[in-house]
């Protein structure tokens, strides 16, 4: 049985461990609540601008060469979202096993290649691929220091700039979704070519059948929105991924603290033993003492 002292360390330091834990997770519950408002109010704009594009999409001409399916696809990239600190359980983890699968199950032969390439947002994204046998387009490690939508415009816009030169002819979005506090769903979209078929769904089609009529011209429209809409997407998944991964941490600092006050509580049951047991054996030794002075 460890001394007493020895436990009275134990129980010190997971004191301090609790503290930190405590802390941390009511730092987490303030950036969510910050987090939560910003995607509530971004996911109604980006929902209407999918569906605005859709439309123009539908009565234009096809012609943007961000809609272009190419006849083959050749070069892939893929866009993975992840966090720069660690501390809110599986939330990368869960990511990257996705990515993980989605390569083998659908893209081992780019990757055998040298034909899959990342973009890795995030310290744990960088760290986790750029140690393994990944070609790293580019890495944005304290990418979350400070969340701007310039940031993601400037993604965005270098990443379109390889799409329109042939560098890529397929780009995918791998990111968390904020579900909950407690849970996440991890998305896989497609970013580049824009999916015209995507962009409004059938009940939105039942809707309204209303034709419109656009100036100067549908095409000319969308030479300014496809890019807005882009960077609305990549803006939009990082909001959702900033707010998934506040839930987590939130959720797993909270399971950290009261694992410390278990772990407290059976501590201090095996100090009170201890102790209990070194004031028994005093006591014998004291009675034991006095009978050998009674005896002699």
């Amino acid at each position: 049985m460890a001394n007493l002292r020895d436990i009275r360390n134990r129980i010190e330091s997971i004191k301090n461990t609790q503290q930190i834990t405590r802390a941390m997770k009511m730092v987490a519950a303030a950036k969510l609540r910050k987090a939560q408002d910003r995607i509530i109010e971004t996911r109604p704009y980006a929902s209407k601008m999918k569906e605005v594009v859709g439309r123009m999409v539908k009565s234009g001409s096809d012609e943007n060469v961000l809609l272009d399916k190419p006849e083959s696809t050749d070069k892939l990239l893929l866009i993975v979202v992840s966090s720069d600190r660690g501390l809110c359980g599986a939330f990368n983890n869960n990511l990257f096993k996705v990515v993980k699968s989605t390569i083998d199950e659908q893209y081992s032969e780019y990757q055998e290649n040298g034909n899959l390439s990342l973009i890795c947002i995030g310290r744990q994204a960088t760290k986790h691929f750029g140690k393994r046998d990944y070609e790293i387009e580019a890495e944005l490690p304290g990418f979350w220091d400070e969340i701007e939508f310039y940031k993601a415009t400037e993604i965005m816009k270098s990443v379109t700039a390889d799409f329109k030169s042939g560098k890529f002819d397929e780009v995918k979005l791998i990111y968390n979704e904020f579900k909950s506090v407690i849970a996440q769903n991890r998305l896989v979209e497609q970013v580049l070519p824009i999916d015209a078929d995507g962009l409004v769904g059938e009940e939105e089609e039942l809707e309204d059948d209303t034709e419109y009529i656009f100036e100067p011209d549908t095409d000319q429209i969308l030479e300014k929105l496809l890019p807005l809409h882009l960077n609305l997407q990549l803006w939009k998944a990082i909001l959702e991924s900033n707010a998934a991964e506040q839930g987590a941490r939130m959720t797993a600092m909270d399971n950290a603290t009261e694992n410390a006050q278990e772990m407290k509580e059976d501590l201090q049951l095996e100090y009170n033993r201890a102790r209990q047991s070194a004031i028994t054996t005093e006591i014998s030794e004291i009675i034991s003492g006095a009978q050998a002075l009674e005896d002699a």
